[in-house]
């Protein structure tokens, strides 16, 4: 999406409708600032769902992973995120680790995480697709809408405007 959000303007234009991730995030991606409506994973140091589901259309939309906090494996790395750009996703939100921070920077893609680690995850499939998760004192709910930029994390269950 084109169009930018300030995430300072929402909370002034419409306060405690919206919440605010008190996690604070690295930026990664060669996106500051995206936002679009949310798609969730919670998974724990393995990424094969991430990966199918950045393999498909984004359309706009954010992914939010929940790793659990783990900064030991990374959940994303270059190809994984190059896939999520050429299929139009706005941007990834990773609670956890991502990799290849070098070559994410380049890309028209959003990426926030708290680290990053060289080292690979697992490649098994678990983990569960589009159900609310949680972190920073914020839920990230499937459909809901997630702002993001230099500041922070916002999330409104609709999409809002300035």
């Amino acid at each position: 999406m084109t169009e930018a959000y300030a995430t300072a303007d929402l909370i002034d234009a419409h306060g405690d409708a919206l919440q605010s991730c008190e996690t604070q995030f690295q930026s990664y991606g060669g996106r500051a600032t995206f936002h679009g409506p949310i798609a969730t994973i919670k998974c724990h140091e393995d990424n094969a769902l991430v990966k199918e589901q950045l393999n498909q259309p984004g359309e706009g939309w954010v992914l939010v992973v929940d790793g659990g906090g783990s900064l030991r494996t990374a959940l994303m790395g270059d190809m994984i995120a190059r896939a999520a750009a050429e299929n139009g996703w706005a941007g990834v939100v990773v609670f956890g680790a991502v990799r290849d921070t070098a070559e994410l920077a380049l890309l028209d893609l959003g990426v926030k995480a708290l680290g990053s680690n060289p080292r690979k995850s697992s490649k098994t499939g678990a983990g569960r697709l589009d159900v609310p998760v949680a972190f920073g004192n914020t839920v990230f709910s499937p459909e809901a809408w997630l702002y993001s930029d230099q500041d922070g994390i916002l999330v409104a269950e609709e999409r809002v405007e300035p």
